[in-house]
Order: C-alpha cells, then structure tokens, then sequence
C-alpha cells in the first residue's frame, strides 16, 4: 500500500503530528512524501484514516495499491523495514540498558519497564520481516525486567445505565479492535438490544432506522483523535472511569499514536489478535471480543 501525500507547510505541529503516526504504524518512505506499508487490511485502514487527517489538515493524499515494475524489488523493500526496526530495536535495547544500569529497582523503575515492554509490542507489531535486531532488544529488556515492580491499583468508578433503543448497527466487516470494543460498548451500555450488520468499507447505505459505527462519514466514528469509542463515550455522556480507560486502550491500539500509554495495552493487543485469528466471522469475534471486555472492564472500574 502507497501513501501520497502534500501537507501544507504550516502549522509545523500539523506536519510533525502526521510524521509521528506514520511512524506509529510502521510505514517507511521511500520519497520525501511517498510511505509504504505490506498490503494488509491493516495498512489499508491505518492509510485511510491518516489520509482523512491530511485532507482534513489542508493537506492532499492519496492511497493506492502498487506492484513495482523497476527501481525497487521486493527484497529491497523488504531490506528497508528490516532496517527502519532494526533502528527501533536498537532505540529500546539502549533505554532498557540505561534502566538496567541506573534503577534501584523502585517505583520508577516498574514504570519504565512498563513503558519499554509496551513499546517492545508496538514494533514487534510491525516487525513483517523479521528484522534481527529484536534478539537483542528482549535481552536487554529482560535484564531491566528483573528490577520491576507492580504498579499501584487506581480509585474504582461507578457503572452508568442508558435507555433501550433496539436500532440496527452497521458497521464494515472484518471487525478489528475499534468496532469490536465499539460493538461491546454501544450493546452493554448505550443500546442492550442492539443489532449488528456488517457490510464492505465501500457498502454506506444504511435504512432509515439503522446507525452506523466505525466507517467513513458514519453518525459514530473517528472525531478529531479521537477513536470510535472515545467518540461514543463522550457522546452518550459516559462518565465512567473504567470505559475511559478501555477507551485510552483501543485508541492506542487503534490510532497508534501511544497517547496514554497504559501498561494493559500491549496485553489487550494480543487478545484482540487472537480473537481475530481464531475467529474469522464477524459475529463470532464480536462474542468473544465481549467477554475479555466485561472481564477487562470489571478489573479497570475497580482499579
């Protein structure tokens, strides 16, 4: 996947704001404003809602699919990602070291490691080649490791009740952290007799009574930073200490962007992967992107 972009050249917080997520999810240049990312559902989704973001900006972009013809083989590009994580590795191998050498082994330590061990995640993520630098990177995270200690629980909240609405909810198919966490949310709290119907990215047509989540032009989807949850929670006024929590998980799982950097993000990551990866319909993932979700939940408003 391509994406071609022109940024205005002010504000410079604007320009500094779109390098920082395209670093965030991986992409690597391979022109001045020209990034590149294997063609996944991911990346096709990761480029278009940061497309949004320029054009919204003042910017110009474009994403497309390409097959180089000349100029770049595959295993130059490959070569290229391998190199671009590599210098992530070697980033967090010297931070863990510099933890390693310097912690008593207090408060402050637990959090760094914390905070390494997060970041280890986000580019094992988006390792796709197998750059080798990430040996390294885990032997020097587990000799700061040793030094952890657990982090202190946080104050309990309350559970907020909305009405029953029974509208039909439309969201895109292949449901990823976003709409699963979205589904759990509006089914639990906004709407409990709610209907899921999924349809292609491209598919927006909708009946009269149905709403939909997660999708271009949607009534509930990406506001400003924030992520379709966020937007949900803040526009059925849920003031609940335990899905604002949920809600700094899946923006940073899904915006990528590592604006909370909560020590349960990496963990939340791994279980949505695998409930993707085990469950290819969208109903199924839904079922048991609920349960983790009532139980994550249950942990987070208590602490």
């Amino acid at each position: 996947m391509l994406l071609i972009h022109q940024l205005p050249p002010k504000p410079d917080y604007f320009r500094v704001k779109i390098w920082r997520r395209l670093q965030r999810i991986g992409a690597v240049a391979i022109k001045n404003s020209v990034y590149i990312l294997p063609h996944t559902e991911q990346a096709s989704e990761d480029f278009q809602w940061l497309r949004r973001e320029i054009v919204a900006g003042g910017g110009e972009a474009s994403v497309c699919q390409a097959a180089f013809v000349d100029g770049l083989s595959d295993g130059q590009i490959e070569a290229l990602f391998r190199a671009q994580r590599d210098a992530n590795y070697a980033e967090l191998s010297r931070a863990a070291a510099e933890v390693a050498r310097e912690s008593g082994g207090g408060g402050e330590s637990s959090g760094e490691v914390a905070r390494l061990e997060r970041r280890l995640a986000e580019i094992v993520a988006l390792d796709h080649f197998g750059a080798p630098g990430r040996r390294a990177a885990e032997t020097a995270l587990n000799r700061a490791r040793q030094r952890r200690r657990p982090a202190r629980p946080r104050a309990a909240g309350s559970r907020p009740t909305r009405p029953v609405h029974g509208r039909t909810w439309v969201t895109r198919s292949g449901v990823h952290v976003d709409r699963i966490a979205s589904a759990w949310l509006i089914r639990r709290f906004i709407d409990p007799k709610a209907r899921f119907r999924f349809v292609a990215a491209q598919d927006a047509r909708t009946a009269p009574d149905e709403l939909r989540f997660d999708m271009f032009e949607a009534e509930y989807t990406h506001e400003g930073d924030r992520c379709t949850f966020e937007t949900l929670v803040a526009r059925f006024g849920l003031a609940d200490p335990g899905l604002t929590a949920i809600g700094e998980l899946v923006h940073d799982i899904d915006c990528k962007d590592g604006k909370f950097g909560r020590s349960e993000t990496a963990g939340l990551e791994r279980m949505i992967a695998g409930i993707v990866r085990r469950h290819a319909g969208d109903e199924a993932r839904l079922e048991r992107g609920a349960a983790a979700l009532d139980d994550l939940y249950e942990a987070l408003r208590g602490g």
